[in-house]
């Protein structure tokens, strides 16, 4: 049987490895050599160095949308994670209709993003016509539009990997805290919190890539206005790219830019909860 599986493992594997080249591989290595040229189109590349890596740092709106995007990383990442999981643990103490609130809290995930810019947009612009503003007048609306976006979005799917990491622990662990007298506020901090590393590593990976990565709900709620100061990494690299005239090589290193950055971050963030995570 092992021999047979050995023999044929190169057929089986080949269609997968080869459509890893093709839409992943390949690109990736052709992406990071351009960064490095001067090109309107892949048949006209002309090697500039490290040129295009110096624009970028001395470009403003860049350093805007760099700025802007960990300032909404950083606050979405937070509140999403904190309501996601008091609603987690809310949802686990055997309420009645806990199973309607769960479908409720998951539905927007299913939403695309475009469709939940247009939305908000609209519910947003609803309220403030009564200030006689849009979410286009400041920066500060189309910032905190964002935010409430991705918690609607976003918590109910984190709610849901918080809840399967509750309903993981061990119960004797819980009546062993409740014999030893912890009240329910220690038993939260003391177990059900270390024991729920594991769900904690996860989400806080999927929140911060997820708010890193934005692009669809940025373009549809605000696309950067005013001035280009809601402008998300991936919009400011997408308008780099396709709306501006000459060299497409600034916009590529912006891209290998915002790959480091986030694979960085990510592998950081990994590293640093893995560590907290408890064995059952």
């Amino acid at each position: 049987m092992q021999k047979s599986l050995k023999k044929y493992f190169p057929v089986f594997a080949l269609p997968t490895v080869a459509a890893f080249c093709v839409s992943f591989l390949i690109p990736f290595v052709m992406g990071l050599y351009l960064s490095f040229c001067k090109f309107t189109t892949i048949k006209k590349v002309s090697f500039v160095g490290i040129k295009n890596f110096v624009a970028i740092f001395a470009d403003e709106g860049f350093l805007n949308a760099l700025w802007f995007t960990v300032k909404f990383t950083v606050v979405s990442v937070i509140t999403i994670n904190v309501l996601a999981f008091v609603l987690a643990y809310i949802l686990t103490r055997g309420l009645k209709g806990t199973n309607l609130f769960r479908t409720t809290f998951f539905t927007p995930n299913l939403i695309g993003g475009i469709v939940l810019g247009y939305i908000w947009q609209i519910i947003i612009n609803g309220v403030l016509k009564y200030f006689d503003v849009t979410i286009t007048y400041s920066a500060k609306y189309g910032f905190w539009g964002l935010v409430i976006l991705m918690n609607w979005q976003l918590i109910g799917y984190m709610m849901i990997i918080y809840i399967a990491g509750i309903q993981n622990i061990p119960k004797d662990l819980i009546d062993s805290a409740a014999v030893d007298g912890a009240g329910r506020l220690k038993t939260l901090t003391n177990v059900t919190i270390p024991m729920v590393m594991p769900s904690v590593t996860i989400c806080l990976f999927l929140t911060l890539t997820n708010s890193f990565k934005l692009f669809d709900q940025n373009y549809a709620l605000t696309d950067g206005a005013p001035n280009g100061e809601t402008q998300m990494l991936a919009l400011n690299i997408f308008k780099s790219f396709y709306n501006t005239s000459g060299s497409k090589g600034t916009g590529q290193a912006k891209a290998v830019i915002f790959f480091l950055i986030v694979g960085v971050i990510a592998f950081i963030q990994l590293v640093a909860t893995r560590n907290k995570e408890v064995e059952n």
